[in-house]
């Protein structure tokens, strides 16, 4: 934990020097001429004029990368070559880590402590993750007859594009990015249009890291117009997105009215969290719940937004939630004692506010929360929120809010359980809480989730892969199978 003071962080708010131009080519590009308010959600206020990227900026930045692709030395590069680039941005990251994780605060409202140690520590760890994984890597010689060989070979698969939402800026971006650069790729990066500062200035420091003009290109603009013109593009091979499985859908429409790219989906969840009477530690259990709520104002695809409480300790777990919500403190997210900052914006911060309306219309019980507050400074805040009696039709249990906001099921038996936790379109996360190994695995089998946590939750590292099934997606972010998404495979026989 960094040993700064509210008062220097405010300070340095007041001097940071942010970007406003898209970074195309190696270089920073004013575009069109068009450009946006980035608006600060801790106090509304403006923090940056950016330049708007459209169909020309798009074009621009595919043309470099496609340049970097066909001609450049970046896919020509022995992968230690290319690894060790990797390392040195990660090097970068860490030297700037404060500043960086200032403008994530300042741009998105996260807790100034949570983008320096975790959302940072992740940058850093992923970009130094694949440039240390780029030459250990091997193809496959599969046994033939005497007279054959065989080789299996992945290759570059070309120009990248990139979309990535606000709620985890740069740790998203570095998910895509880095894995793909590893690859041998070209990528075009367009961040959400309300947090494009972090991911402007990777950019930059990409470029001063080593990384050759056109391999990385940040374009900033809205989804309907630059995000359109990326998936549209037919000089994209591969379109990586994560976001809501609405815009998802049209990713794929993309695909299919260009050049049928490869498009990834990381989507929404609506993420069930079993606790079952023999846990380990129910008070942990209702902590941790608490918690995977709470944290990044409930602003995480993975989020437990459905916590499912067996009867028989339902009330003794809930209340510990509430009391835990009681106490947490919604604050500035400048100030190192804040636990829960501010939402994205107005919009989205309406968008919750909507889902607890219909929550309470629906005859859930609203346990704590619901209210917006620190309405004086201007920012988008919301007090953290938690329903019971909440059946399992409710709009609460069905859609993704995104927000503070957790509903809680009651269950009687295991069965029942798994049953509600399936009970969804969506399939990112799940976590059973259970002392009984058996219980464990069978449950962890019988759960549609592309990860699955026991007696904990949040956990992993980057030897293991990240996604979803059903309506959340396909494809996986981190790990070695990560690289799957950028490559190629090719078949090589050779007649001996």
């Amino acid at each position: 934990m960094l040993d700064i003071t509210y008062d220097e962080w405010l300070r340095r708010a007041k001097t940071l020097e942010v970007p406003g131009a898209h970074h195309i080519d190696g270089a920073d590009e004013p575009g069109g001429g068009a450009s946006y308010s980035v608006v600060s959600p801790r106090d509304g206020g403006v923090l940056a004029e950016v330049a708007d990227g459209g169909a020309a900026e798009v074009d621009a930045a595919v043309a470099a990368a496609r340049r970097a692709f066909d001609t450049g030395p970046w896919p020509r590069l022995t992968p230690a070559e290319r690894g060790r680039t990797l390392v040195r941005i990660a090097e970068l990251l860490e030297e700037r880590r404060q500043s960086l994780a200032l403008t994530v605060s300042l741009e998105m409202g996260k807790p100034i402590t949570d983008a320096h140690d975790i959302e940072l520590r992740a940058a850093v760890n992923t970009f130094r993750w694949y440039g240390q994984l780029a030459d250990k890597l091997t193809d496959e010689s599969p046994h033939t007859a005497p007279d054959a060989l065989a080789l299996v070979t992945r290759e570059a698969a070309g120009v990248v594009g990139a979309v990535v939402p606000w709620n985890f800026p740069l740790t998203l971006a570095s998910w895509k990015v880095a894995p793909a650069l590893a690859a041998g790729c070209t990528v075009v990066l367009k961040p959400s249009e309300n947090s494009p500062l972090s991911a402007l200035l990777l950019g930059r420091i990409a470029t001063e890291a080593g990384l050759p003009p056109g391999v990385l290109n940040v374009v900033n603009g809205n989804g309907p117009v630059a995000g359109r013109a990326l998936g549209l593009h037919p000089g994209v091979d591969v379109l990586a997105f994560t976001g809501s499985t609405a815009v998802g859908r049209h990713f794929l429409r993309y695909a299919a009215d260009s050049n049928l790219k490869r498009v990834w989906l990381e989507l929404g969840g609506k993420s069930p969290n079993i606790v079952l009477p023999d846990a380990p530690d129910l008070e942990k259990a209702a902590a941790t719940a608490a918690w995977g709520i709470f944290f990044n104002q409930g602003e995480m695809c993975t989020a437990p937004s459905r916590l499912l409480v067996h009867s028989s300790v339902a009330e003794r777990v809930t209340e510990a939630v509430v009391a835990r919500a009681r106490e947490l403190r919604v604050g500035d997210p400048l100030d190192p004692a804040t636990e829960m900052g501010a939402l994205v914006g107005e919009d989205h911060l309406s968008r919750v506010q909507d889902h607890i309306r219909t929550g309470l219309a629906e005859g859930a019980r609203l346990r704590t929360g619901g209210s917006r507050t620190r309405a004086d400074t201007g920012g988008s805040f919301l007090e953290p929120t938690v329903f019971d009696r909440v059946d399992p039709g409710m709009r609460l249990a069905r859609e993704e809010i995104f927000g503070p906001v957790l509903s809680v099921l009651a269950f009687d038996d295991l069965q029942e359980a798994v049953h509600l936790a399936n009970a969804t379109e969506y399939g990112l996360a799940a976590a059973l809480w259970t002392s009984d190994l058996s219980t464990a695995h069978q449950v962890s089998r019988a759960l549609k989730a592309g990860t699955v946590w026991v007696n904990c939750y949040e956990e992993g590292d980057l030897t293991v892969p990240f996604g979803g099934v059903k309506q959340s997606g396909n494809g996986r972010d981190k790990s070695v199978h990560a690289l799957e998404k950028y490559t190629e495979l090719k078949t090589t026989w050779i007649q001996l």
